[in-house]
């Protein structure tokens, strides 16, 4: 005869358990994603290449070429690649996890499974098409003749945090999207108007010079602004790091997760009910 022991306080490490026993599930849910996310179009994975390409295109004529600003002695369109990317890696994880939990609203009524699953897959579609566009980076590189230092061994460091720096809003995000549908509208407005107070099309350093340290500091209030320059200081070689202002932006990141994961894990319960 079977025993149910149940121990009180014990649930959230098994929960966590039970991420590493569905993880043939996380698994899937990501891999069919990936192959829905392109599918019926022309050019199919080339557009993970194309979107940010115009962007940099665009953002180096008008704000390197029209605007002349101080690009850090880094050819002005490397050194906006290297805040778009990582950009587009948060924009597109935060979008596509937001609205997981509502594009899978069968599967969360019918079985159980840990709901964490379905926003952690979208974050790592997001991060395949970042790993696809990097090859603009390696393009431009060998455009401008440019060699990488010793500083590109840090990069995936940077590229962790940019995943760590997406899964915090995007975890709370698609919790407030399951009660209040409102946020599918909120989100796009959220992605657009943060492509602009980000230092993708500037550099923090041209902040400071204009602003002094507060004026750092204060950009630095954006979560995203310690991926960006970390990615710069990784990629460009003569870019200084200022780290006051990039362990704010990472303090702020993980405080982001953190709140993150306490507000899903408090809703997850509610999920099959109201969705």
């Amino acid at each position: 005869m079977n025993e149910l022991i149940i121990e009180a306080g014990k649930s959230e490490a098994h929960y966590w358990r039970d991420l590493w026993r569905y993880r043939e599930l996380f698994g899937f849910l990501a891999w069919r994603d990936i192959l829905v996310r392109y599918k019926q179009t022309v050019i199919g994975v080339a557009w993970a290449v194309i979107r940010p390409l115009l962007t940099i295109i665009i953002g180096a004529g008008i704000f390197g070429g029209l605007a002349g600003l101080p690009s850090d002695g880094v050819p002005y369109a490397i050194m906006v690649c290297a805040g778009t990317l990582p950009w587009y890696f948060f924009s597109s994880a935060l979008s596509e996890s937001a609205g997981s939990l509502v594009g899978n609203a069968n599967l969360i009524s019918k079985i159980y499974f840990p709901r964490l699953i379905l926003p952690a897959s979208a974050v790592v579609v997001a991060f395949v098409d970042f790993a696809i566009s990097m090859v603009i980076l390696a393009g431009l590189m060998l455009w401008y003749g440019m060699m990488p230092t010793w500083r590109l061994l840090a990069l995936p460091l940077f590229t962790l945090l940019a995943f760590l720096s997406a899964m915090g809003p995007g975890l709370l995000f698609t919790a407030l999207n399951v009660k209040y549908r409102d946020f599918r509208y909120i989100i796009p407005f959220v992605v657009q108007f943060g492509l602009y107070v980000s230092p993708v099309f500037y550099s923090t350093t041209a902040i400071q010079e204009r602003f002094g340290d507060t004026g750092r500091i204060l950009v630095a209030l954006n979560p995203i602004v310690g991926v960006i320059d970390g990615f710069r200081w990784a990629i460009c070689g003569t870019t200084e790091m200022h780290w006051e202002s990039f362990i704010l932006s990472t303090g702020l990141s993980l405080l982001m997760l953190a709140l993150g994961i306490w507000y899903f894990r408090r809703t997850e319960k509610t999920f099959a009910d109201v969705i």
